[in-house]
């Protein structure tokens, strides 16, 4: 059985939680099952254009700093786990998807649901069609398995500090123009446009990055996608807030490898964290606004 399909996720998690906080990196997963490499007309560099690279890498800090990380080990091309368990193209598929399958999202007609028909840069990754009963079990061993574990995190967290704090982290290719075409910024918050997190704690983590020096938007291009969506509730004292990384800043885009600043940016997130909970520290739960 490939390794990705064995371990599908994995928990970095500190001696004892100390923060209410909890990290999640679903996109950079690099174990490439044979059978999937087999079954793709791209080689593993070009399959690897859509993975987060190393993101994982950058925020795996925050488990000596009281926090779980739930990073996925399967790779975001052959499985998307920020998407709905069953968004999928009947293009795909050999045979009849169940009735139950979101099959008209727009992330389907773009070509990145649940289970990818195309890697970030717009090209094919399959030579045919999966069987449908590949694309299940996908979603049942790998899907499920990082959402069952990011769920209990949430859970956990929530009952012991009565409020949590999810991180979904990612990161962005710097080529791609944002809405008003300009380059990307160094980061983009998405909170779902307030409605996922509370916007204190979005204006807060916005302010810290600024002030070292990052250009940061909040909710465009990016909004935040699945997790962001189905885990954020602010009024039950859960915040989910997505955090988008150009990746100029810490990586090597065409040779997929970090750069020297990958420290830097390392250092910098672990410095972003430290200063939000020093200010969470003198403040009441996460969910009351400043005015409070």
């Amino acid at each position: 059985m490939p390794a990705a399909q064995q371990t599908p996720c994995e928990v970095v998690a500190p001696a004892e939680q100390t923060r209410p906080f909890v990290f999640s990196s679903p996109h950079s997963g690099r174990q490439y099952p044979a059978t999937f490499l087999a079954q793709s007309r791209l080689d593993q560099h070009n399959l690897r254009r859509s993975e987060d690279c190393f993101v994982d890498l950058l925020f795996q800090d925050v488990a000596d700093r009281g926090a779980p990380l739930l990073k996925a080990h399967f790779p975001r091309a052959y499985l998307d786990a920020n998407r709905e368990p069953y968004e999928l193209d009947p293009r795909m598929f050999e045979g009849k998807l169940p009735g139950f399958a979101n099959t008209r999202s727009m992330r389907v007609s773009g070509g990145l649901g649940t289970i990818p028909r195309i890697v970030g840069d717009g090209q094919d990754i399959y030579r045919q069609r999966l069987s449908v009963s590949e694309g299940l079990h996908r979603i049942d061993s790998s899907y499920r398995p990082y959402h069952r574990m990011l769920r209990d995190l949430i859970q956990q967290t929530h009952r012991c500090f009565g409020e949590v704090m999810l991180f979904d982290c990612h990161s962005m290719p710097s080529a791609s123009l944002g809405p008003d075409m300009q380059p990307k910024p160094d980061f983009v918050l998405g909170d779902r446009y307030g409605t996922s997190c509370s916007p204190f704690l979005t204006d807060t983590v916005q302010t810290i990055l600024e002030d070292l020096g990052y250009r940061v938007t909040r909710n465009r291009p990016y909004a935040g996608g699945f997790i962001t969506e189905h885990y954020g509730n602010p009024s039950a004292n859960i915040h989910a807030l997505q955090i988008e990384i150009n990746r100029a800043r810490y990586m090597d885009e065409q040779r997929l490898e970090p750069l020297p600043q990958f420290e830097t940016v390392r250092a910098d997130l672990m410095t972003v964290f430290d200063t939000l909970t020093r200010l969470l520290d003198r403040r009441l739960p996460l969910y009351r606004q400043a005015a409070e």
